[in-house]
């Protein structure tokens, strides 16, 4: 779990969701979807809004889940409290265009680290891209149990198990309009929580080889009531994992100074 230390109080006073995103995880893969962010919104409406009738909450989101956490947040900008956006890939509007900005930043050809690796192979050699979620991806369970006996560990980590789940169309897809489509619209979205007072924390870890450390700059200069923390010797991973204790504690303050704040 992302969250293993929760306080009994936290437990007792909120209802929490982790979304698997449209196409990842233990989420349904339609091959016939483009994976637009208005298929990822649709997604969490009909699986956790809808379902549970949320009309107040607070949103959490790492990476790529930022673009659509700040999308669902601006849509239901009188429901939502808070949100917390952990490593942004923000990209403000520009003579070259936020999408294609977003694009050579976070899909630049690189083989190092494995993340942008990954992005690249996904963006840029779309045939390889393809063979590698057909060979591990679409045989991931196979791969799993092999892992298990190498490793004889028997539950493994769920950063590894998620990593393999998803197709070709799915990843490509929400790269390309999620991080890059999304990046032109995140300036709208932004300026409606700005209007809406919508609380914004931003994280991220000072040592980010993913997300450039000037995108979080960039959204505090474009959203300026919204408070940003720097965590040092922290990069895209480790500014969560390895920390979850004491991200988790900084959450939970968070969340209860809102809401204390909202019942005064």
């Amino acid at each position: 779990m992302v969250f293993p230390s929760l306080s009994v109080h936290t437990k007792k006073s909120y209802r929490l969701f982790a979304v698997d995103l449209l196409g990842f995880g233990k989420s349904p893969k339609p091959r016939d979807c483009m994976y637009t962010l208005r298929d990822h919104l649709q997604m969490i409406e009909k699986s956790v809004i809808d379902p549970f009738q949320l009309n107040s909450f607070h949103v959490v989101a790492h990476s790529m889940g930022c673009v659509i956490a700040v999308a669902l947040a601006a849509k239901y900008s009188e429901s939502v409290k808070s949100i917390t956006l952990v490593a942004p890939p923000y990209f403000p509007s520009s003579k070259e265009g936020a999408s294609l900005a977003a694009l050579r930043q976070l899909a630049a050809r690189r083989i190092w680290p494995p993340l942008l690796f990954g992005s690249a192979l996904m963006s840029w050699y779309e045939h390889l891209g393809r063979c590698v979620c057909f060979l591990f991806c679409r045989n991931h369970k196979t791969w799993e149990q092999i892992l298990k006996l190498l490793t004889r560990i028997r539950d493994l980590p769920f950063s590894v198990v998620d990593l393999t789940q998803h197709t070709h169309h799915s990843a490509w897809h929400t790269m390309h309009n999620i991080i890059c489509g999304g990046a032109k619209l995140l300036d709208k979205y932004l300026d409606t929580l700005t209007i809406s007072r919508v609380k914004i924390h931003i994280i991220q870890g000072n040592k980010d080889q993913v997300v450039p450390l000037e995108c979080s700059y960039n959204m505090k200069m474009k959203a300026p009531y919204a408070e940003l923390s720097i965590i040092p010797n922290a990069d895209h991973k480790t500014v969560i994992f390895g920390r979850e204790e004491e991200f988790t504690r900084n959450l939970e303050n968070l969340l209860d100074s809102i809401d204390n704040r909202q019942e005064d």
